[in-house]
């Protein structure tokens, strides 16, 4: 039984924007569980050199992920969409265990199954090491406020 998560394809601009907000929300809220279920069963990624061929596959990646990117802060912002793809492009801030800073920057290429699932991810990524005092993503754990500014106000 496959679940419905609008907003669906074909996406307009103000749907595309809304889709990329929701999964910043979802993966800043670090619950792999809840985040996977925004994939279909048999979704396909490429995240690094990692592949993940099903949503089982992919929240055991991400609570590998979480427990090594501690106090992940995540921004995404809306590059591209057409019919039923969006690419976006994304930083986020986190430390290891040893207390090392880092931003990782990024773009991922999304397609979407008529449901709104997410079907296929592509993510490319590089890792900057960072001191803490130069971290420009500052909020509480969780949902980055409205408020605060998207990347290309941060000059990212």
């Amino acid at each position: 039984m496959s679940s419905t998560r609008p907003p669906l394809p074909p996406f307009t601009r103000e749907t595309a924007l809304e889709k990329v907000r929701l999964a910043e929300d979802g993966w800043n809220s670090r619950n792999p569980q809840k985040v996977a279920l925004a994939y279909t069963e048999d979704t396909q990624w490429r995240n690094r050199a990692e592949f993940v061929n099903n949503r089982a596959e992919a929240q055991a990646f991400l609570e590998r992920k979480w427990r090594k990117e501690l106090d992940y802060r995540l921004i995404k912002e809306l590059w591209a969409f057409s019919d039923n793809r969006i690419a976006v492009r994304y930083a986020y801030e986190w430390h290891d265990d040893s207390g090392n800073w880092f931003r990782s920057y990024g773009n991922e290429n999304w397609e979407f199954n008529e449901d709104g699932l997410m079907a296929r991810r592509f993510a490319c990524i590089n890792d900057l090491p960072i001191e803490e005092a130069d971290r420009k993503f500052h909020w509480p754990q969780g949902r980055r406020p409205d408020e605060h500014p998207g990347l290309s106000d941060l000059g990212l």
